[in-house]
């Protein structure tokens, strides 16, 4: 008889992390440890330590009130975009120099997976990012990968996807063959442009976004 893994508790951190994330908890929001102790039945302690793991991720900000949820700007998207396209790329280029004949096939695989509904944002989003991130795990670079998934964690705060612009779509998977190609070719400059354009153009399409939402 199998014994089923238990699920791993939420902590404190998870609660509020999830929260701001998903909106929950918007921008500009005073985060109080007694409030939030409260609110997730714990004492102070694991309060401060969550807020501090927060701070440390970039979600949050320390001000004269005390820390606050940090606000989605089209400035932090820009931030977010140069760290994301420099990452990107050099996860590209790393994997052109290291990639396993394992890795290849596990980028076509993820390439040959067919989207059901393209008008599906979510779809979209689950097929994009198994793409990207056998491209990452092509890089064997566990420092990039890391930053990588931090950089994820702050676009998640932007629930808009990009791939549901019209034409991205298209365009995106015509960059991701072309990506596998250099990559398989153990052409690392090449990838490493190819990335760049990619993401740069999802930049582009996020700003978009944003000022059609008013953000900017």
């Amino acid at each position: 008889m199998e014994i089923p893994v238990p699920a791993a508790k939420r902590t404190p951190y998870d609660k509020i992390r999830d929260a701001i994330v998903s909106g929950e908890l918007a921008g500009g929001t005073p985060l109080t440890e007694s409030s939030l102790a409260a609110w997730c039945g714990v004492s102070r302690t694991p309060i401060r330590e969550a807020l501090l793991r927060l701070e440390q991720d970039g979600l949050i900000v320390r001000t004269e009130r005390g820390p606050v949820v940090r606000s989605r700007s089209p400035e932090e998207i820009l931030d977010i975009y140069e760290v994301r396209i420099a990452l990107e790329a050099t996860a590209a280029r790393s994997a052109a120099l290291r990639r396993t004949d394992h890795d290849i096939r596990a980028m076509r695989q993820a390439l040959a997976m067919v989207v059901s509904d393209p008008k599906d944002p979510a779809e979209l989003v689950k097929v994009n990012t198994t793409f990207h991130r056998r491209v990452w795990r092509a890089a064997h670079n566990e420092a990039v990968v890391d930053l990588l998934q931090r950089v994820e964690l702050h676009l998640a705060r932007y629930p808009e996807t990009t791939l549901s612009y019209p034409g991205r779509w298209e365009r995106a998977c015509q960059q991701h063959a072309e990506l596998v190609d250099a990559i398989e070719a153990r052409d690392a400059e090449a990838a490493a442009a190819i990335a760049h354009q990619h993401f740069t153009e999802a930049r582009d399409i996020r700003l978009q976004l944003a000022a059609e939402q008013d953000l900017v």
